[in-house]
């Protein structure tokens, strides 16, 4: 069954009862934690101009009245 849907969900399955039903939330979290450099977190003061511009865009449709 290995590379199939029904292995991936049995795979998952065994993952879970063996280490605990939150198993890939703490996977992604250490793979998240171990990321120093790349992205935003090189230059703050972009993100935090990123962030505000993004803030100001609405995403509500005009309106012709």
């Amino acid at each position: 069954m290995a590379g199939t849907k029904a292995g991936g969900k049995a795979a998952a399955a065994t993952n879970k009862s063996k280490y605990g039903a939150d198993f890939y939330a703490k996977i992604g979290a250490q793979g998240g934690k171990k990321g120093k450099t790349g992205g935003f977190f090189a230059n703050r003061e972009l993100a935090r101009l990123a962030g505000a511009k993004g803030g100001r865009i609405s995403r509500r449709t005009k309106s012709a009245e």
